[in-house]
């Protein structure tokens, strides 16, 4: 199944929750314009590649893959968290993304206590919560929930997957609105993102990508400085008077 491509069209939405349909829930876009290097629709590119690497995961493209068809996404034993997971994708298709998110919490603290922090399918429903965070608005949390996974798996050599939670990272982070807050969290996410780019896999066969973050930083920068010298601007005493 191909993943459904996450379009960041419309640079002043927010986060919205998905309609009820067998359509993927739409993504938020970043509070950035259509210039903004992020936004170039790369989804499909790889796939024209002949080559025999596998096209890097784009940030929650896998997680909305397995919401839609989680039989299709893995051929292995049942998981025993199979029902909670149906539920959960469930609410997340109807657009009932509070429910999800609480269903979701709640699952990931029982499978973590079931099978361990470290067991893939426990990474896989923190992806899903992560996701389900990103639909709720809520970015912090969509965000700090990637980084950690990409760090986590990283560790645990599993290269392709840790660039899958980078680029989750990333997009939450672009949807985080206040450029002070984004500056600090960029430079966590780019201090990750270089380790993984410092070792073969996805994230050094893709250094444009973690380029254009580095852009991004510096016009964060600049908005911050704009929004710091503006109170002065304002103020009488800027003219003089």
């Amino acid at each position: 199944m191909t993943p459904t491509p996450i379009h960041e069209a419309n640079p002043e939405a927010a986060p919205t929750s998905p309609q009820p349909a067998d359509a993927p829930p739409a993504l938020a876009p970043p509070e950035e314009s259509a210039s903004d290097p992020y936004s170039a629709p790369e989804w499909n590119m790889a796939a024209e590649d002949p080559g025999p690497k596998p096209a890097p995961v784009r940030e929650f493209d896998s997680v909305a893959e397995a919401v839609l068809d989680p039989e299709e996404t893995d051929g292995g034993a049942p998981s025993p968290f199979a029902e909670p997971m149906s539920r959960i994708n469930e609410a997340v298709k109807a657009g009932r993304i509070q429910e999800a998110a609480e269903m979701a919490e709640q699952t990931v603290a029982q499978a973590t206590a079931a099978l361990g922090p470290q067991h893939p399918e426990v990474l896989r429903l923190r992806e899903l919560t992560a996701y389900i965070a990103y639909l709720a608005s809520d970015a912090l949390r969509s965000f700090h929930l990637s980084l950690d996974l990409a760090r986590l798996r990283h560790h645990l050599r599993d290269p392709r997957a840790a660039y899958g939670n980078i680029q989750s990272a990333a997009a939450a982070w672009r949807a985080v609105r206040d450029p002070l807050q984004g500056l600090h969290l960029g430079r966590d996410l780019i201090d990750v993102w270089t380790e993984l780019a410092a070792e073969a896999g996805p994230a050094a066969d893709d250094l444009e990508q973690l380029e254009k973050a580095r852009t991004r930083m510096g016009r964060l920068v600049e908005r911050a400085r704009a929004l710091d010298a503006a109170p002065y601007a304002r103020s009488p005493h800027a003219h003089g008077q």
